[in-house]
């Protein structure tokens, strides 16, 4: 009795494809392990040789994972009114509307873009069996991209399909697998490469079937290690700061701060301007400074020289008698140097400064 309720209870149960095989597409409950026709044979040919090429399709562009397959659609109906019907479920991105090569009619199918992964899940769900231009539709999620080993309909695969062409393919959204009522041969299915059913884990047909997800770029080791290198660079780098804080206060608090700048005794925050030629080593002078100073020293010394060489040739000249420049010459020797003269003349000031106080102070 239990085994009869079981049977009973799997009449209503379905499940659907995860990957494509043509043998397995042309069964009702998934489980044939030969073709039943010219086209399921095909189909098995090209995916055995490797024939197609899901990704070789130019005209294929878009995220497939926002990309839906509208089937089903009037002959009448153009880009335009397809974009309206559509974008009642979210922004449409991208709008292919596949056509004949030859006269340019529309073949009844289209691909459409959203902005969105949730836009697209949307239209996956409310816009299956609507109706545009008085014909009902067909939406599903797109199997070319998605669905691994996918053969299309004009090489013998596909999905669905009308009891008229008899050549009715099963697994998909619109004629889903039925859950077996005989033995299932496991063997023959391993031995053939296709998935057997899933035994206890069937769907009932008023449930809809999730599109594929994305898959996440890290796996949870993967995390957890980018989780570690992240806290290990950000300690490196508060030991680097704070070497290069330790660095910065030992310079300011260096006896050779004062050939610093004004710029480098900022503070940390404003380090990272000064440009490196402007950084001093510790322990040693500005060689800018030096030769700075050096070279105000010579400018003094020629400076003096040229002034006493104008003196002499003046002194000298032809046109004085021998007596006045003998005079001059004299007069040159005992005249003072410039620093004696500096040094005559702070005297001076100094000593009239104190005089002037002096004064005061008595009238006072």
């Amino acid at each position: 009795m239990s085994g009869g309720g079981g049977r009973s209870s799997n009449v209503n149960a379905v499940f659907y494809a995860e990957s494509y095989h043509p043998i397995q597409a042309g069964s009702i409950d998934g489980t044939d392990i030969l073709p039943h026709d010219n086209a399921v044979y095909r189909a098995l040919l090209c995916s055995s040789a490797g024939l197609y090429d899901p990704f070789g399709d130019p005209k294929v562009i878009g995220d497939p994972y926002c990309t839906l397959f509208v089937g089903q659609l009037s002959c009448l109906t153009d880009e335009e009114t397809l974009r309206k019907a559509m974008s009642r479920y979210g922004r449409v991105k991208n709008l292919r509307l596949v056509r004949h090569i030859v006269t340019g009619a529309s073949r009844g199918y289209a691909f459409i873009e959203y902005e969105t992964e949730k836009e697209m899940r949307r239209a996956y769900e409310e816009a299956h069996h609507s109706f545009i231009d008085d014909s009902e539709i067909i939406v599903d999620f797109n199997r070319q991209q998605l669905m691994p080993g996918w053969i299309p309909r004009r090489l013998g695969g596909g999905l669905g399909g009308k009891k008229e062409s008899g050549q009715l393919r099963f697994g998909g959204r619109e004629r889903p697998f039925r859950a077996p009522l005989r033995p299932i041969p496991y063997d023959e299915l391993k031995r053939l490469g296709i998935p057997p059913p899933p035994e206890g884990r069937y769907m009932m047909r008023y449930q809809i079937p999730s599109p594929p997800r994305r898959k996440r770029s890290h796996s949870p080791p993967d995390r957890e290690q980018s989780v570690q290198q992240r806290r290990r660079s950000a300690s490196e780098k508060d030991e680097s700061r704070s070497r290069r804080r330790s660095s910065l206060s030992n310079r300011e608090q260096s006896p050779h701060g004062r050939w610093r700048s004004s710029e480098d005794r900022k503070g940390p925050s404003a380090r990272h301007t000064i440009p490196a030629e402007r950084e001093l080593s510790l322990g040693r002078e500005d060689p800018q400074h030096s030769r700075r100073r050096r070279r105000s020293s010579v400018d003094k010394e020629e400076k003096r020289l040229r002034r006493r060489s104008s003196l002499s040739d003046r002194e000298l000249s032809p046109h004085r008698s021998p007596a006045e420049r003998e005079g001059s010459m004299a007069r040159w020797k005992d005249s003072p140097s410039d620093d004696e003269e500096r040094h005559h003349k702070h005297r001076s000031r100094h000593h009239g400064e104190h005089s002037h106080r002096h004064k005061r102070k008595e009238r006072d």
